[in-house]
Order: C-alpha cells, then sequence, then structure tokens
C-alpha cells in the first residue's frame, strides 16, 4: 500500500459512540514487515497476510508484533469494515472484548487510489502466537506444550475448579479441554451478550495468547447482529427468532470444536465428513456413541483417551456433545448452562445435575456395564437397579412418544434374564450369537398405531476343532416378523398391588444411595405408565438363511441352539409385554416373566 504521511490515532471516528473511538488509524511506514508468516495465521484466497512489528516510537503498540491482513475483494473488505464496526460497538467493554476476541487495532490509510475503491483495504489486528488452535492440536507434544503455554498456575485451575497437577495423560487432557472449552464459551456468550453472533468458529480461528492465556475466538469480520431497527411488533418477532436461530448456529460450531478437540481422530478430514454425513442425515447426537464406537476402536495416534473422557463422570461428555450439536435449533444448550454443565466442572466443584443429567448418567452406566460382559452376581444386581430407576424416571410414559421413538432399529445390549452367548456351555455345533436387533416400522396403509416388528438375530457357525481360537465360520442370520398395536398401560411397583400385572418392579432401594438422592424421589410412585405391546400371534413369519447348505437335521440344531443363547422374547415376540422406558438412544421392554430388555438404538444401517 502506497504511504502518506501518518496522521496521530483517532479519538472519535465518524459515526462511532461517545467517547474515545479504539480505531487507529496506520501507515505502512509505521510498520516494519517481516520476510516471513506463522503458519498458523488463516486467510482466505481473498486475503494476504503479513506479519509486521510496529516502529512508531508515539504509538502505544510501539515494539509490538501485530498482523496486517491485507483485504482484496469487495466481500473481504466488508469483512474488514464490519470488524471495525464491532470494535467500536463493543469499545465501553474493551477489557472483555480483548480477552476473549482477536483484538482489532485499526487500518492502515488510504491512499487516494484506495480512496475510488481500487486497492484493498488493511486491516491490523494482534498477534497471538505462531499457531491457531488446530495447528496446536496436530502437534505431537501438543498436550504438555499447550500445558506449558497456559502455565497452569493458580488462576487457571480455579477457573476450572481443579487443582490437580499431572496425572495420566486422560485427566491431563481432560483438564486442558475444560479450561479451553470454557474460555471458548465465556466468549461466545460476550459476543451474545451483545446481541451478536460469531458465525465463523473453527479450530483455525481459534487463538491461545501466551500473553494473557486466554482463547481468542478470532477477528469478528463476519459478525452479525441479532435485531434490526424496524420497532414494528412483527419484526420483534423475527429477531427473536433470529436471535435463537444465530446463537444455536454458533452452539453447533462450539459443538464440532469440542469434538475435534476430545475426539483427535476427527482432525481426520475424512473421519470428519463420516461423523457431518451422520449428523445432516437427522440422526439424534445423543446416538454419537454407538455410532463412532467402532472407529475409536481402530488403532489412532491418541487411541481411546477421547471415548475415556466422554465416558468418564457417567458419560457426561456425550451428555453436553449432544446438547451442542442437537438437530432441532431450539434444543442446543446456551453457553450459560454449558458452563454449568458437569462435564467442565472440576471436582472441587459442587454441581447439582438436573433429572435429564441423572437419567442420561443412568442409561450410560448401564450402557458401560454391558458392554463390559463381566454378569458376576454383583454386576447383575447394579444392572437391575439402574434398569430399573431408569423406569422410575421414563420422559416419555405417553404412547404418543412412543409412537415417535419406537421407529428404527435397536440393538439389544442385555437381559436381565437369559444370558446371551455361549457361556461355559460346549455345545454341538458351537454357534456364536454375534448381534440381535429389533426393528419397529410403521405398517403401510394402517390408520391405528400398528407397527410392524422384527426380531434379527445373527450368528456364526464355528468349527468344531479349534472354536476358542478361531472364531471364523458360516454366517447366518434368523429372522421373526410380526404386527403390534401400542396401546396405554402400566405397571406397579408392589407385587400386591399388581396381580392383574404379568410384570412388575419389585426393587425397594429407588429412594437410597446417591442415585435415588440425585433424583429426587421423597416416595416411590404405586404404578407407572407403560405402552403395551399387543403382538399379533397369528401373523407370524420365521425364517433363516445362513452361509452354507446345511442339512435339515444340523438347521435344527443350528436353530435350537440360536434360541438357546437368546432371550426367548427375541425369538417368541408374544412373550413381550410393555415398554417401560424409551428416549433416543436407550430403550426398555420388559418380558411375560418379567425380565427387562435394555437396547441401543443402532445407527450402523445409516454409516456411509
Amino acid at each position: 500500500s502506497a504511504s502518506t504521511p501518518a496522521p496521530a490515532p483517532a479519538t472519535a471516528d465518524e459515526g462511532a459512540a461517545a467517547g474515545p473511538c479504539p480505531v487507529v488509524r496506520f501507515d505502512m511506514a509505521d510498520f516494519t514487515v517481516a520476510d516471513r508468516v506463522s503458519v498458523g495465521l488463516h486467510g482466505r484466497s481473498d486475503e494476504m497476510i503479513f506479519e509486521a512489528t510496529v516502529r512508531d516510537p508515539s504509538s502505544e503498540l510501539y515494539g509490538s508484533t501485530v498482523v496486517l491482513r491485507q483485504l482484496t475483494s469487495s466481500q473481504a473488505k466488508r469483512r474488514g469494515r464490519r470488524a471495525l464496526e464491532v470494535l467500536k460497538k463493543l469499545a465501553h467493554r474493551q477489557m472483555m472484548y480483548h480477552s476473549y476476541a482477536m483484538q482489532v487495532h485499526g487500518y492502515v490509510t488510504p491512499s487516494k487510489a484506495m480512496e475510488e475503491g481500487d486497492s484493498p483495504l488493511v486491516l491490523v489486528h494482534g498477534y497471538h502466537g505462531s499457531y491457531s488452535l488446530r495447528h496446536w492440536l496436530q502437534l505431537s507434544d501438543w498436550l504438555p506444550t499447550l500445558e506449558a503455554t497456559l502455565a497452569l498456575d493458580e488462576e487457571q485451575v480455579r477457573r476450572v475448579g481443579d487443582d490437580s497437577v499431572g496425572g495420566p495423560a486422560v485427566t491431563r487432557q481432560l483438564r486442558l479441554i475444560r479450561i479451553l472449552m470454557r474460555d471458548l464459551l465465556i466468549g461466545v456468550n460476550y459476543l451474545h451478550s451483545h446481541g451478536m453472533a460469531h458465525t465463523e468458529l473453527r479450530l483455525e480461528n481459534v487463538h491461545v495468547s501466551p500473553v494473557d492465556k486466554h482463547v481468542k475466538v478470532g477477528i469478528l469480520g463476519n459478525a452479525v447482529d441479532f435485531h434490526d431497527n424496524d420497532p414494528s411488533s412483527s419484526a420483534v418477532a423475527s429477531n427473536n427468532e433470529r436471535r435463537k436461530m444465530m446463537i444455536a448456529f454458533d452452539m453447533r460450531c462450539v459443538g464440532f470444536i469440542m469434538a475435534k478437540m476430545v475426539l483427535r481422530e476427527l482432525m481426520d478430514s475424512s473421519t470428519f465428513q463420516k461423523f457431518k454425513s451422520f449428523l445432516n442425515k437427522g440422526n439424534d447426537p445423543s446416538c454419537l456413541r454407538e455410532f463412532l464406537l467402532p472407529i475409536l476402536s481402530q488403532n489412532s495416534p491418541s487411541g481411546n483417551i477421547g471415548l475415556q473422557m466422554l465416558d468418564r463422570h457417567w458419560g457426561a461428555g456425550w451428555n453436553l456433545l449432544a446438547l451442542l450439536l442437537a438437530t432441532k435449533s431450539d434444543k442446543r444448550i446456551s453457553c450459560v448452562d454449558a458452563l454449568r454443565h458437569p462435564f467442565l466442572c472440576g471436582p472441587k466443584w459442587r454441581i447439582s445435575p438436573t433429572v435429564n443429567v441423572v437419567r442420561w448418567g443412568l442409561g450410560s452406566t448401564a450402557v458401560r456395564l454391558a458392554e463390559d460382559y463381566i454378569y458376576g452376581h454383583h454386576q447383575r444386581r447394579r444392572l437391575a437397579y439402574f434398569i430399573e430407576l431408569m423406569e422410575v424416571l421414563n420422559p416419555n410414559s405417553s404412547t404418543e412418544n412412543w409412537l415417535r421413538l419406537l421407529p428404527g432399529r435397536w440393538c439389544l445390549l442385555y437381559c436381565t434374564g437369559r444370558h446371551i452367548g455361549l457361556t461355559l456351555r460346549q455345545p454341538t455345533p458351537r454357534v456364536l450369537i454375534s448381534d440381535a436387533f429389533l426393528t419397529f416400522a410403521e405398517a403401510p396403509e394402517s390408520v391405528d398405531p400398528i407397527l410392524s416388528l422384527t426380531s434379527d438375530i445373527g450368528f456364526k457357525i464355528m468349527p468344531e476343532s479349534d472354536w476358542p481360537h478361531d472364531k471364523s465360520g458360516t454366517e447366518g442370520n434368523l429372522s421373526v416378523t410380526t404386527s403390534a398395536r401400542i396401546t396405554p398401560g402400566r405397571i406397579y411397583t408392589n407385587a400386591e398391588d399388581g396381580k392383574e400385572s404379568s410384570s412388575r418392579i419389585t426393587s425397594s432401594r429407588y429412594l437410597g444411595g446417591k442415585w435415588g438422592k440425585a433424583a429426587k424421589m421423597k416416595q416411590l410412585p404405586a404404578s407407572l405408565p407403560t405402552a403395551s405391546v399387543n403382538v399379533d400371534e397369528n401373523d407370524v413369519d420365521v425364517s433363516m438363511s445362513c452361509g452354507s447348505t446345511l442339512k435339515v437335521k444340523s438347521a435344527r440344531k443350528v436353530l435350537q441352539e440360536v434360541r438357546t443363547q437368546t432371550p426367548p422374547e427375541m425369538f417368541d415376540l408374544s412373550k413381550i409385554v410393555c415398554g417401560t422406558y424409551i428416549d433416543s438412544r436407550l430403550m426398555v421392554l420388559r418380558g411375560v416373566n418379567g425380565s427387562a430388555l435394555l437396547f441401543v438404538r443402532s445407527n450402523r444401517t445409516s454409516d456411509p
């Protein structure tokens, strides 16, 4: 840019609010431009980035490193002018602005050609280290480097309620992510409270300042206002909708940032594309764990550390991630509520969890126990207790909610009755159960609440000789299809009150212990609403397929062994009496003998 005599720093730019104006007019002669640019300075195709040092002794920034962002296209210039407007708007809260946003100092004085619109606009903003947050996370030694940069002193740990030092890698990473996420949310909330949304929150636009140890949310060139100046009532209603929509958009971006920070596998573009595709297809983000588990179990640089962090504290991390990425914008969590979420609060802070968080924790703990596949007497008692407590806290007890949530594919995790699998038996033939699914679908051309119900049990016939070590074999599938009507029903908590009910909850341990206190239950209800499942026994279709040809006698033995290893309710669907718990990710059904079947929603068919 051509240089002209540098005027004194502006004290009141035209159009600025009353009082000193933070926008400073510079001249190119005020800078010494470096011959290189840090890799972490993110720029677009219509921007040119330069690092420079202020050499004007009269400037408050004398000797400081700044960034000169040369904006060439009309759209880029608009972003630059918008960043200056936001700076003027936030002038009365400069300390918060400087702490949580990348500080814009001003712009280079335009030449005559620039005044005619032919030359680029040069924006002058702060320099906050060589790396963006994305580049930090891509370093092989990112954890100790970021810990040293943030200098985890007493003030830092106080902000997250965690004064521990060192520890296992999972604990250290969780502590660091809490610091980064809390700073990021405070900065985004600062913008939202001043009537603006960032709209460009990405890892490339987030920097960590080694000076004040704060996260900077990038240049606010695309920040948008929530409100128009039209005072009409229709405009007010439109502004409220616009505000909710823009806040929800920012929170979704924060969710993507959190996902990449915790799950390092998502830093790979192809894996992240699968992640986004899963959400874009309308799948509920509360089912992310089941979808990502096969990906996270593969060999990767970070192993399963991200999975362990999200699973801690009864799956609180998955809960926060689901709230940030909720499909419906009005269901997404706000910055203030996210800052109070148990996942972002250290052990020094005592947080009273909501009933929704308690319900989520119960389900997550039951899933983790079922995945361990250690079904001793103690584990079985705990699982039965968690399932019964979930039934008491069922958030969707009405028949309408069951009809809305039931359609889909559900994977059987655990049954309080019969164990799933071979256990200690050595039958002939050796059959290994892979997965058991229950699929509900709306019956075609049906006006009544009738659903098509299909049970799919996958199995493998292993070789007789070396089956403990060789799990290969012929794959097969047993399928049972029927129809069922969903009607209102009730289940009784006391056996003497429910003589007519074939399925009862008999546990009396709800009101004691940690979970009972967290659920804030003073008295156990006498009965609970359920969804009765009335199966049409006259319309049942059973089929079995196998990868190899079997004789009739062998096929009967295989069928008998599959039935022996699976709960009877998965073969004889008429033994399913009612549903006692359902949400977007988990479901509990009760059998005629009182056993409970725990299912998790499966989205494997939607994997790209």
